[in-house]
């Protein structure tokens, strides 16, 4: 992709941003929000349990190339329904009118064909055309599911009651796969933060979703029991390799 038109693609995403309010559950790209507010979002959430020695069950949601299945045709309805005007659908659809590619395999390539679905890859406009689509997907089951929060493609979805959170979990699957997305089944993960014995594993339509102990979300390490000690523990390791590998330069 050329400079020029990464510097055009700025331009259209300041000028959406300006007519387009995407929901306050989603921190990806948004200004003034960063993986550390949804990472510290959550840690207060799973504290409060803990503290209350309560349950909170949690399923962290993954999708299968997320930015590959968007249908075009989704993203042209997503944001007519978000207030974008006409023009400026127009100025995105000719963006990726032309899209072309080829496959490269090892007997050489194919010739060029049109790209009919998915976000143009390494674009500066991709990014807030995604959360655009998240956020008017998403838009109903949210009212059922306020305990969400999204990061881009990563989403988190926590409840009181295992039944609940499992309710929510296919609600969001609906939602999502209606429309041309998919909610991979085995990276998706399950955990039951202050969770007794035998508290019970969640499934997505019959098939088990895996139980953890522990997952990394965002690049920190969040535990069942609610604490943050392994994490703790991780970063003093990572200062003493560079305190190290800057002693040896």
């Amino acid at each position: 992709m050329s400079h020029r038109m990464k510097v055009w693609e700025r331009v259209v995403e300041a000028r959406l941003r300006k007519v387009v309010e995407i929901c306050e559950q989603q921190y990806g790209f948004m200004p003034r929000k960063s993986t550390t507010d949804a990472i510290f979002a959550l840690r207060i959430l799973m504290e409060k349990y803990r503290d209350g020695q309560k349950e909170l069950h949690c399923v962290f949601v993954d999708l299968e190339k997320a930015y590959d299945r968007v249908p075009r045709e989704e993203l042209w309805y997503c944001m007519r329904k978000s207030g974008v005007v006409e023009k400026y659908v127009r100025v995105v659809q000719d963006m990726y009118e032309r899209s072309r590619t080829v496959v490269r395999c090892a007997v050489g390539q194919t010739e060029e064909f049109n790209v009919e679905v998915g976000l143009h890859q390494g674009s500066a406009l991709s990014p807030f055309l995604f959360a655009m689509v998240m956020d008017q997907l998403s838009e109903e089951v949210r009212q059922e599911s306020p305990w969400t929060m999204m990061f881009a493609d990563d989403i988190v979805i926590c409840s009181e009651g295992r039944e609940q959170v499992e309710e929510n979990l296919e609600r969001w699957r609906f939602a999502l796969e209606r429309r041309g997305m998919k909610v991979s089944r085995s990276k998706t993960e399950y955990m039951c933060v202050n969770g007794r014995e035998g508290s019970g594993t969640v499934r997505l339509q019959g098939e088990e979703v895996k139980k953890v102990q522990e997952f990394k979300y965002l690049g920190s390490t969040v535990q069942s029991n609610g604490e943050c000690g392994k994490e703790v523990k991780e970063e003093a390791k990572r200062k003493a390799k560079e305190e190290v590998y800057g002693c040896n330069k």
